[in-house]
């Protein structure tokens, strides 16, 4: 296995989205020497506990996103978008382009295509065409063009329709406790009424890495064109 350091970018309708479904494994890679971005296109403001200013809710999941980033040694970027209101259009296109060209990243995580929250199904296509977007040069921009060469999809509760492990990434303890202890740094991971986050993603990690014969790990989906297995005899 190459020594060689990675720039990983996590891509999430909301904070928190990336940061939980993946979030081991970009712990795992932090430990490792590698790079993390996390990418959310609106900061996911609608989930404001009763009796909490939405604007300032807002302004808490910001600084919640930064400071798991700063836990893995990374970076976080948040859209200006309001939660909701994300739109299938070629201007979040081009503004996601624009990060994956300044990023430049060896793996883009993102959101399955299917699911109950209409912005993680709309941040699975914008990401999709961005990524396209990104690697072609004729598309001129201000920054060069960059082809992020691997893709996956990450296991969400509220994108189950059709979801099927296809990858299964194993990581440590010591990422698993990484993890845990950053993604604690949002509030709807311990404080929210209305789903257990911490309990079911944490049960999640260990149960798939019993499937994997490993201590703890999280699952992906692929592009359907990259699902080949190429062998020389059986």
């Amino acid at each position: 296995m190459s020594d060689q350091k990675i720039t990983v970018l996590a891509i999430g309708g909301h904070v928190g989205d990336a940061e939980l479904t993946a979030g081991g494994v970009l712990a795992h890679h932090s430990l490792k020497g590698d790079h993390i971005v996390t990418l959310a296109l609106t900061a996911g403001e609608r989930g404001v506990p009763a009796g909490q200013d939405m604007a300032e809710y807002r302004e808490q999941k910001v600084r919640e996103a930064n400071a798991f980033a700063e836990m893995l040694g990374g970076e976080a970027i948040v859209f200006d978008t309001p939660d909701g209101e994300l739109k299938d259009d070629d201007e979040n296109r081009w503004a996601v382009c624009d990060v994956i060209r300044r990023v430049r990243p060896n793996v883009i995580i993102t959101h399955w295509k299917n699911s109950m929250h209409k912005d993680h199904m709309t941040t699975h296509r914008i990401v999709n065409d961005a990524r396209f977007y990104a690697g072609l040069p004729s598309f001129e921009r201000e920054l060069p063009a960059f082809f992020a060469s691997r893709l996956y999809y990450a296991e969400n509760w509220e994108d189950a329709v059709d979801y099927k492990p296809y990858v299964y990434v194993d990581f440590p303890k010591e990422a698993f406790d990484l993890w845990v202890k950053a993604v604690s740094q949002h509030w709807f991971v311990t404080g929210s009424k209305s789903f257990p986050y911490l309990e079911y993603y944490k049960h999640l990690a260990r149960v798939r890495g019993i499937e994997a014969r490993q201590e703890y790990a999280e699952t992906f989906m692929i592009p359907e064109e990259n699902k080949r297995v190429l062998k020389n005899e059986l």
